[in-house]
């Protein structure tokens, strides 16, 4: 329900921002993203400033019982594992081989006859759907859900992940989530061991400065990577 949710509002969203390129799409989708987080906030069924808690886990299915967390371990990797085979193929499709040529040559891809902005939806939607599959899945994990998610920031955190990793490759994004997620649990304990080995104490305030080293991440990959 949760990744058919986010493909409908991929859908409405994306009818909109594709009708713009460039920084004009940038800034459409973000104050989009603004509405939506706003609308959340006064919805009654999303709890608000509160969120959703105790979110159950309950029975994929009906058959598979996720209380195990070893059992929702294999659940969530076979997720992933299907949701990185989609994209897979969906680079490697018909379909997959258009966008490239739009990515490289537009209005080329215009003059051999295709429909760039159906595509462009498309893709769209299919990201959004992915987006919503991760949120949900998360959501069941964590058992509770906030607006977090739904922030503007949020959306800064994939692209900062994406940036590390390397954009245009597959595996990119996988390891750039791993680099800022690990940065984001264990920067602290980094900071403690720097401030042990140099007797440096500020060296243990680094822990409570994540979204500054992260910052200062995006900046060097924004003004040195390719």
């Amino acid at each position: 329900a949760g990744t058919l949710g986010a493909a409908v509002i991929g859908l409405v969203m994306g009818q909109l921002a594709i009708r713009r390129q460039g920084i004009y799409f940038t800034m459409i989708t973000l104050a989009l993203a603004q509405m939506l987080f706003f609308v959340f906030l006064q919805a009654p069924f999303t709890g608000g400033e509160d969120g959703m808690q105790g979110v159950p886990r309950g029975k994929l299915l009906g058959m598979v019982d996720l209380s195990s967390d070893m059992t929702l371990y294999y659940v969530v990797l076979a997720i992933v594992v299907a949701g990185f085979a989609l994209i897979v193929r969906t680079v490697h499709s018909p379909f997959g081989q258009v966008m490239k040529a739009i990515k490289e040559n537009e209005p080329r891809a215009i003059s051999l006859g295709y429909d760039v902005d159906k595509y462009k939806l498309l893709a769209f939607v299919l990201s959004a759907a992915l987006s919503g599959l991760a949120g949900a899945t998360k959501t069941v994990v964590l058992g509770f859900e906030t607006l977090t998610d739904v922030h503007w920031s949020m959306s800064g955190l994939v692209v900062l992940m994406t940036l590390v990793g390397g954009l245009g490759t597959l595996a990119g994004p996988l390891v750039g989530a791993i680099i800022i997620i690990a940065l984001e649990n264990k920067l602290g304990d980094l900071g403690n061991w720097l401030a042990t080995l140099t007797n440096v104490e500020w060296f243990r305030t680094i822990g409570e400065s994540v979204t500054i080293v992260t910052g200062f991440i995006f900046i060097i990959c924004v003004l040195a990577f390719r």
